[in-house]
């Protein structure tokens, strides 16, 4: 043994020094043994800007379960953390820190500005990687890696040039998401949609040379500086004659021609849309099927161009109330219809976007989408669970070009150069070009790359690539990714389909999708509800193990789970019992144990029933942790720890350590206790690693650390199927007559003699102790006959026990007990019975009311019934 286990459970006395202490060791940082087989897990970096919050305890805590507990199998695992840059996020902590200083972006400059980003990555950047360390996450943080490192950065580079050099990254004027409060094109994933309560504004437009009008309906009325057109559908007999024809657009003047395109529905509104090419991804395509213009009304926050005087330099909701105000007065207004439309809103900020065209960087994505979509489809990579891989296919399959470029300074800037003389247009992984026509310096594109552009390629840019290193050639590729199930377009599907086209293989085999921690009403945590629960505020109160204990317990794959103090305390709980019970054992020993040998010849029934239970637990754990079904492994060690062995094994060998049986038998129970604590140990550890490893280094022990030993394996010689039929006959028994003694509310004090029928002599004859100890008894009688006079009688499985009520209770007190429980029993019954005969009642009453009286009736005769018989016994 190594040391005392302390008396209290305290895990602010060891969890810090024992993550000290894997560190030191060097546990986390594995080896490449061709002899050994790897399991890789690549973190999902967290942003520089955040802090741990409920999200990444998940998340970092099931990928540690899964990773300590392969470590323990053998494999030679890496979990490869990091941090993301977070372009957006990154650059608004710094725009608004020196916004506190009186200074803007263009103040300081580019070179400024990035200064000063740095500066704020150093300080706090690696915030998050301490707080994932209290946390006990084994990641090897000798391999950290950053999404803005040099080698995260030239694998950018590379991925760039090479998609170029194929045509499948291209520069376009496109419509594109535009937040105007992060002053940037956001991608299609980065969209979140929510219904809106709005209108539709009901607006004239007067065809040239005529008294006639088109109507049409916009939710955008301020959108209308810049149509180009309006379109019917060319079937609609309605609008044929108009069709080649111009209307007057109100307000500005401009003639707009009458097109017809089959994108008009004939059968939505008034069957006329407005079209504005510049602000609307479906407009776009009609405006460039007919050659339309494309203006653009609108300046990067949203304000109103200075192309329209009377609303020039209004934010679009100001426009909007001024346009309407104006369409009124000139006639132009024929209705407003309350209208609630799904609006696009940025997923950082929330602001609504505003769809507009722009000059951008793209990827060409139906040749990336197709071989990614194959690869789950063949199984290459499956969802955990299945059902998520529709998410998948969905977006995957109807996914458009890919917006890469962001107007912004941090991040990965575009490695593409232009000649301000000539035109000409250069990618390059140099930092500088030199224009090849005409011998002119070149000017490099301003912006950055979208934030997962570079994310994309975190399973293999962190492991070396482009280079060929031994770190990618062994550990790559990965094994499992968790995430949430709300970045399967942001960041899943854009690894699959990079790492198929850069490294001809699928990134991992497995996507664990887990869902979110919502708190104990179920609502998602949020600033603005102030619900929000800092996992560091938990881990000073109760531990890092209980908080991993309560995400796991309970957790299956997909789904969204509840967090609250109760959960947290009840874990809390769990680790105290297993810590007393540890200690319990540890008091007890006095003999020479092997915590990984057993001989099982030499034990008792009760030593092989927990043996063979312990057995089975071992392998529906392995089981149910190679599926990545996380709750139910819990949920089966939490059972055997909490009732098999710490309520029952340790009651019952109570007696044998304490050398009240008769026989040597307590050296054998001593070494049970301490192969099954240590072997549950090791199973329990990948949940709770601290309290394991404390509780481990105090128990005889081969070996340094609990985190590198083997995790055991189930053994065929250790079940024991009809010690297991014996030992629960025997509890089943011991339980049913501490529920009759409740029933009548006998202390424990108070001894009875229990008398046995039963086809099992020797076995409840030779189990006399347990009942002595367990169940109150003053001793135990198997009989063949009748049972004395007086007593009650138990039946558990097809044994009867009987228990003499004089010693239990006051007769007299007893009998005026049951027969007040017996009066109030035959007025119920009178009662429903009443109402049952009642005719009336019965063909008016609702059906459920009915059913619920013939209810009470069934249940109240039973209880007569025992209440008749229970009253008979009482003599």
């Amino acid at each position: 043994m190594n040391k005392e286990l302390a008396k209290k459970y305290d895990p602010a006395g060891f969890e810090d020094r024992l993550y000290s202490f894997w560190i030191e060791k060097g546990y986390f940082t594995p080896t490449r043994d061709p002899g050994k087989p790897h399991f890789t897990v690549v973190i999902p970096p967290p942003n520089i800007t955040g802090q741990l919050h409920m999200g990444h305890a998940l998340d970092e805590t099931l990928q540690d379960i899964l990773v300590r507990y392969k470590r323990m199998c053998g494999y030679s695992t890496l979990w490869l953390p990091g941090t993301d840059h977070a372009s957006i996020a990154t650059e608004a902590k710094i725009v608004e820190q020196m916004r506190e200083e009186g200074l803007s972006k263009e103040d300081v400059g580019r070179d400024g500005f990035l200064e000063r980003a740095w500066a704020w990555n150093d300080k706090y950047g690696g915030r998050i990687i301490n707080q994932l360390k209290k946390l006990g996450s084994s990641c090897d943080w000798t391999r950290t890696r950053f999404t803005l490192d040099e080698g995260c950065s030239r694998a950018v580079r590379e991925v760039f040039l090479r998609l170029y050099e194929k045509g499948l990254i291209y520069r376009g004027n496109r419509i594109v998401n535009w937040c105007p409060h992060c002053r940037t094109t956001i991608s299609d994933a980065e969209v979140e949609y929510e219904d809106q309560a709005g209108f539709f504004w009901h607006i004239r437009y007067p065809v040239k040379d005529s008294d006639e009008f088109v109507e049409l309906a916009t939710t955008r009325p301020e959108t209308l500086l810049g149509d180009t057109a309006v379109a019917v559908n060319p079937s609609d007999e309605r609008y044929k004659h108009l069709v080649g024809k111009t209307v007057i657009l109100p307000l500005v003047g401009r003639e707009i021609p009458v097109v017809a395109d089959d994108y008009v529905e004939t059968d939505f509104g008034t069957g006329v849309v407005k079209i504005t090419p510049a602000h609307d991804p479906n407009d776009f395509e009609v405006g460039a099927r007919h050659g339309l213009p494309v203006i653009n009304v609108m300046t990067d926050d949203a304000r109103i161009t200075d192309d329209y005087p009377a609303y020039a330099g209004m934010d679009r909701y100001e426009a909007r109330r001024k346009i309407v105000e104006d369409l009124e007065k000139g006639g132009y207004l024929v209705s407003v219809e309350p209208y609630t439309h799904s609006v696009g809103t940025c997923y950082r900020c929330g602001n609504t976007v505003e769809p507009r065209v722009s000059l951008q960087w793209f990827v060409s994505m139906k040749p990336l989408a197709g071989p990614a979509i194959d690869s789950v489809k063949n199984g290459d990579i499956r969802f955990v669970p299945d059902r998520f891989s529709k998410n998948y296919f969905h977006w995957m399959e109807n996914i458009r070009d890919w917006c890469i470029s962001r107007q912004l300074w941090w991040g990965h800037r575009i490695p593409a150069f232009y000649c301000d003389d000539c035109g000409e247009t250069v990618v390059t992984l140099e930092p500088s070009a030199v224009c090849p026509k005409c011998g002119k310096p070149m000017r490099q594109d301003e912006d950055t790359l979208d934030t997962w552009f570079s994310s994309a390629l975190w399973p293999f840019s962190t492991l070396g690539w482009p280079d060929e290193t031994e770190d990618l050639k062994y550990f790559f590729p990965t094994s499992v990714l968790v995430t949430g199930y709300d970045i399967i377009t942001f960041w899943v599907s854009r690894m699959i389909f990079s790492s198929l086209e850069y490294t001809g293989k699928a990134p991992f085999d497995t996507v664990l999708i887990h869902g979110l921690v919502r708190d104990a009403q179920g609502r998602k945590m949020s600033k603005s509800l102030g619900n929000g629960i800092d996992p560091l505020e938990v881990i000073s109160v109760y531990g890092a193990d209980a908080l991993r204990f309560t995400l796991a317990t309970g957790n299956s794959p997909g789904n969204d789970m509840r967090f609250s103090k109760e959960r947290v305390e009840a874990s809390r709980n769990f680790a105290n019992k297993i810590w007393n019970a540890a200690r319990f054992v540890l008091m007890n020993l006095n003999t020479e144990c092997d915590p990984d040998k057993l001989d099982v010849s030499e034990l008792m029934p009760e030593d092989r029933w927990v043996l063979s239970i312990y057995n089975r637990t071992v392998s529906e754990v392995r089981d149910a942790l190679d599926r990545c079904e996380i709750g139910i492994a819990v949920g089966k060690l939490y059972d055997f720890l909490w009732d098999i062995f710490c309520d029952w094994y340790i009651e019952l060998v109570k007696p044998r350590l304490f050398g009240k049986t008769g026989g040597d038998t307590g050296a054998a129970a001593q070494r049970t206790l301490i192969y099954v604590l240590s072997g549950t140990l090791k199973l329990l550890h990948p949940f709770m690693p601290f309290i394991t490893e404390e509780i481990w280094q105090s128990l005889p022990h081969k070996g340094e650390s609990i985190c590198i030993a083997s995790y055991p394996e189930a053994d065929e010689k250790h079940d024991f199927p009809q010690d297991e039929e014996k030992i629960n006959a025997v509890i089943d028994a011991i339980r049913a007559v501490r529920n009759r003694r409740a029933e009548m509310n006998v202390p424990p004090s108070r001894k009875t003699h229990i008398f046995i029928r039963t086809p099992h002599r020797g076995l409840f004859a030779d189990s006399e102790e347990f009942f002595v100890s367990l169940a109150s008894a003053a001793g135990v009688s198997v009989i063949d006959g009748e049972p004395p006079e007086g007593c009650v009688s138990i039946v558990s499985g097809d044994n009867v026990l009987y228990l003499p009520v004089n010693e239990m209770v006051d007769v007299a007190a007893e009998r005026a007990r049951l027969t007040k429980e017996l009066e109030n029993a035959e007025k119920q019954i009178a009662l429903a019975e009443s109402k049952l005969k009642n005719e009336t009642f019965v063909s008016r009453a609702p059906e459920q009311v009915v059913a619920a009286e013939r209810a009470r009736l069934e249940k109240n005769t039973a209880l007569k019934a025992g209440l008749v018989a229970e009253i008979a016994k009482l003599k």
